[in-house]
C-alpha cells in the first residue's frame, strides 16, 4: 500500500522534525506477544518504507537485543527511509527477568554503543531512557544523551512515560523533540496535565498502546509467554467488561465500513495533529489495516460519540500491574 505523505507528515518538537503521521512499533516482533515469523517481520517493515511509514520504534530491551538485530537486517540498505527510535535503560537477566532501570550517564553511553553494534548504524535518530530512573536525575541522563549528538552518534533527545516535572526539567537541559507514552480510547490520563505540558513546550507525541494491546480490536493472549497475559486488563472480570466496550466501539466501526483498529487508531490521529500513534503491527496484513485509518475522517461529533461509547471511567484494570505502575513517573 502506498499512501502520498507529502501533506500528512507531522512535527516532532519545534525543531524541524516531520514524520509519517503512523510509526511502526516492533516490539512484538521479538516475541513480547508469542511466536513470531523473523521473514514476515522482516517484510512488514519493508512494507511500511514501502508505504512511507519513517519511524521504526524499538528498545534495546526487546528480545534482549533481537529486536535491534531484525532492524538492522531489514534497514542494511535502506537506512535513509528509517527514523530509529531507540528506548534504553530497562535491564534483563539471561533469564528474561525484569531487573529494574539504568539510566546514569555511563551506562547511557555504554546501552548507545550496544545498540549501534546491533543495528548496524552510525546513528540514533531519537535516544531515550524507557523510564525515569528514581536513583539518576533526569539533568544527568539528558546531559549525557547531548554529549552523544554533539559527537554525532545521536540526532535528538526523546522521553518516555514521564510527567510534567519530569519533562520540564529535561528541556531546560535539551530541546526534547518527543514523549513517547500510552495514550487510547482506552488511557486517556495524559490529557489532564501531560499534554498540556507538551503543547506550551513545543514537545510531540509518539503514542504507544493505541489499540491498549489489541482490546479494542479483539485480539486476546495467545499464551502464557504473551505479555498481556499478565497485564490486570486482560484477566477475569476484567476482560469481560473491557470486552462490552470494544464490542461498542466494533459497533460504531460497522456504521463506517471500517475495522476496530482502524476507528481507534483514527481516534488517535484526530485528538491532536501532534500525535504520532505508534502501530504495533507484526504482520503485513495487520499494517495495511492500519494505514486505513489515515483514510478516516473523525468530526468532533463523531469523536465525542466514540469517547461515550469507550468511555475511559468504565475501563477496569489498570494499563500495568501495581508494581510497575508505581514505577511509573507519568502516573504521579
Amino acid at each position: 500500500m502506498t499512501i502520498d505523505a507529502g501533506t500528512q507528515r507531522r512535527p516532532l518538537g519545534s525543531g524541524g522534525l516531520t514524520v509519517f503521521p503512523i510509526a511502526l512499533g516492533c516490539m512484538g516482533m521479538s516475541g513480547m506477544y508469542g511466536p513470531v515469523d523473523e521473514r514476515e517481520s522482516i517484510a512488514t517493515i519493508h512494507a511500511a518504507l514501502d508505504a512511507g511509514v519513517s519511524v521504526l520504534d524499538t528498545g534495546d530491551f526487546y528480545g534482549t537485543g533481537h529486536n535491534e538485530m531484525l532492524i538492522g537486517r531489514a534497514i542494511r540498505d535502506r537506512r535513509d527511509q528509517a527514523v530509529l527510535s531507540v528506548k534504553f535503560g530497562a535491564l534483563r537477566g539471561p533469564d528474561g527477568n525484569w531487573l529494574g532501570y539504568d539510566a546514569r550517564p555511563v551506562a547511557v553511553k555504554n546501552s548507545l554503543a550496544h545498540s549501534l553494534t546491533r543495528l548496524g548504524v552510525e546513528y540514533i535518530d531519537i535516544y531515550r531512557p524507557a523510564r525515569l530512573d528514581p536513583m539518576v536525575p533526569i539533568e544527568d541522563t539528558v546531559s549525557a544523551i547531548t554529549s552523544q549528538v554533539q559527537a554525532g552518534y545521536v540526532r535528538a533527545i526523546g522521553l518516555s512515560e514521564v510527567g510534567p516535572e519530569t519533562i520540564r526539567r529535561a528541556q531546560q537541559v535539551q530541546p526534547i523533540v518527543d514523549l513517547q507514552i500510552e495514550y487510547s480510547l482506552m488511557s486517556r490520563g495524559p490529557e489532564e496535565k501531560i499534554f498540556p505540558t507538551l503543547r506550551e513546550l513545543g514537545i510531540g507525541v509518539t503514542a504507544y498502546g493505541v489499540l491498549s494491546r489489541g482490546l479494542l480490536s479483539g485480539s486476546t493472549p495467545t499464551g502464557p509467554y504473551d505479555l498481556r497475559a499478565h497485564l490486570p486488563r486482560f484477566t477475569g472480570e476484567h476482560l469481560e467488561r473491557n470486552r462490552r466496550l470494544a464490542a461498542a466501539l466494533r459497533a460504531l466501526a460497522g456504521e463506517r465500513g471500517v475495522s476496530p483498529a482502524q476507528m481507534a487508531i483514527a481516534w488517535v490521529l484526530a485528538k491532536d495533529p501532534r500525535i504520532v500513534p505508534v502501530v504495533g503491527a507484526r504482520t503485513r496484513a495487520q499494517l495495511a489495516d492500519a494505514l486505513g485509518a489515515l483514510r478516516i475522517e473523525l468530526s468532533p461529533g463523531d469523536l465525542t460519540r466514540l469517547e461515550a461509547a469507550v468511555p475511559a471511567s468504565a475501563v477496569a484494570g489498570s494499563r500495568y500491574s501495581d508494581v510497575q505502575m508505581r514505577m511509573l513517573d507519568s502516573e504521579r
